[in-house]
């Protein structure tokens, strides 16, 4: 009984950490805020489809403090699909959840906003831009897995180079983090940095 005891104590508490006191965050709800579609060549799109379209993707997350310790996270994709020079379809989503933070030391709080969270959101706007590119009579548009800790690294970086602030890498990184946090909210007007690959 002792041993079933101990392992009913392993679950995360209510206050959003687990056994080790290590930082967690809880999913409230997610939802879809935004969704468009545009095939503005149809039907002739559809039947010049002879090579594989040249896709273009843009990616935004921002985050907003809703409550004390409650963030809506919004993940923003879009997608231009052209042959040539001919636009085939725009797709954009912003998909967005609510996110609750445990007892979590400052430092964690942006990257848990801008990496952990849109890494939970991703899979299902990626399902609905697939979706609805197919839904239009294209191939589904599947877009490849989103480096989130990568992005976050590039906002810390550019935040840092505009604060004049290149120096010191490890420290310089941790101010700089809560600076980005600070950026989702509007507080400059450099608040939505875009990322774009072309696949």
């Amino acid at each position: 009984m002792s041993d079933e005891n101990a392992g009913q104590s392993e679950p995360p508490s209510l206050d959003g950490t687990d056994a080790a006191g290590a930082p967690m965050m809880l999913v409230n709800a997610q939802y879809v805020k935004d969704l468009s579609f545009e095939n503005p060549n149809a039907p002739a799109s559809l039947s010049q489809q002879t090579s594989e379209p040249n896709v273009q993707i843009a990616i935004d997350v921002n985050a907003d403090q809703i409550a004390d310790k409650s963030f809506e996270v919004s993940l923003t994709l879009r997608a231009e699909g052209t042959s040539g020079t001919d636009p085939l379809f725009i797709v954009e989503i912003v998909y967005a959840g609510v996110f609750t933070l445990g007892e979590v030391p400052d430092e964690y709080v942006p990257p848990m906003l801008y990496i952990e969270a849109p890494r939970q959101l991703f899979p299902f706007a990626r399902a609905i831009i697939a979706d609805a590119v197919r839904d239009g009579g294209f191939p589904p548009l599947l877009v490849q897995p989103i480096d989130f800790m990568s992005m976050y690294q590039q906002r810390v970086a550019q935040v840092q180079a505009d604060a004049g602030e290149g120096e010191g890498d490890a420290p310089a990184a941790d101010g700089d983090a809560n600076g980005g946090g600070d950026a989702g909210d509007g507080s400059n007007g450099e608040d939505k940095q875009k990322f774009e690959f072309e696949l």
